[in-house]
């Protein structure tokens, strides 16, 4: 197949010896398969900003940070740079992460390098050898289901004791490799201490695994890891191996219904006084 251009750089630099094949595209980035001496490994190719309409969420964005205030606010205005230094750590997030979570022995693809806009990384293969797939194109029985989401939910551990919560987690971004699922796609990923929308994020990400396995082990649906997790996680007692039971008991504490109505006075009386005193001063 010809080179796509931005893989041509890494030909030129000897950190790749061919392209076989296209393996995915998707708004984000091009995936395809190298070669790279007797290995066969993934190339991840993103797409440039002036290339794709791409909207990052600012609740995954929050508490990034950049290199100087100059790109802060042209990432702010929106400009062509800004959009360059937006995507450049959108891509810098994921590289980050999955650097963070191989090392923390989160079952993510292995990465090799960073180099001009594209990620080298481990090439996820089935049983055959063949690319694995993902988790929404495989058929499963109920033990395999709940075996399968013991696994992933132990990978949510794994993400959140090293400081990351994944903030996408779907069947769509879960590979079936022959050692078991393998978590893919992380540009979004975020601080679990720096974000304020981390806890949303992680319940979401938990129940997304509960209704998507539910449906072939339906027992799944009655439980409730993601509060116990972050409970755990709260409370500094969430290690990578801490026992779980999918259980968690909400407090419920009675509304103190006379103390938010004498606010609600309090609040009303204020105003009227500042509106007096905005009469009397003209």
């Amino acid at each position: 197949m010809k080179t796509p251009k931005r893989l041509q750089s890494l030909l030129d630099e000897g950190l790749i010896d061919g392209v076989q094949r296209q393996l995915m595209s998707g708004k984000e980035a091009q995936v395809f398969v190298v070669r790279c001496g007797e290995e066969t490994r993934c190339a991840k190719v993103y797409k440039e900003a002036t290339q794709r309409s791409f909207r990052q969420a600012v609740d995954y964005t929050e508490n990034r940070k950049v290199k100087n205030s100059r790109e802060a606010r042209a990432m702010a205005k929106g400009t062509r740079f800004g959009r360059e230094k937006q995507e450049e750590a959108w891509q810098n997030a994921e590289v980050d992460a999955l650097y963070r979570l191989a090392a923390a022995g989160v079952r993510v693809p292995k990465p090799y390098l960073f180099f001009e806009g594209v990620l080298l990384m481990e090439l996820v293969c089935d049983a055959h050898g063949d690319a694995a797939p993902r988790l929404n194109d495989s058929v499963f029985t109920p033990e395999q289901a709940l075996d399968h989401h013991a696994r992933l939910i132990r990978e949510v551990v794994r993400m959140l004791c090293a400081g990351v919560v994944h903030g996408d987690l779907s069947e769509f971004n879960i590979l079936l490799a022959e050692d078991g699922p393998v978590i893919i796609d992380l540009p979004q990923a975020v601080d679990a201490a720096g974000n304020n929308h981390a806890q949303r994020m992680l319940l979401r990400d938990v129940e997304n695994l509960r209704n998507f396995f539910g449906q072939t082990a339906p027992a799944l649906l009655q439980t409730d890891f993601g509060a116990e997790i972050w409970a755990l996680y709260e409370r500094g007692a969430l290690q990578p191996d801490t026992p779980l039971s999918g259980r968690f008991q909400r407090k419920h504490k009675t509304v103190d219904l006379r103390g938010v109505l004498r606010e609600i006075d309090d609040a009303r009386d204020e105003d009227a006084a500042r509106r007096l005193h905005m009469s009397q001063a003209r």
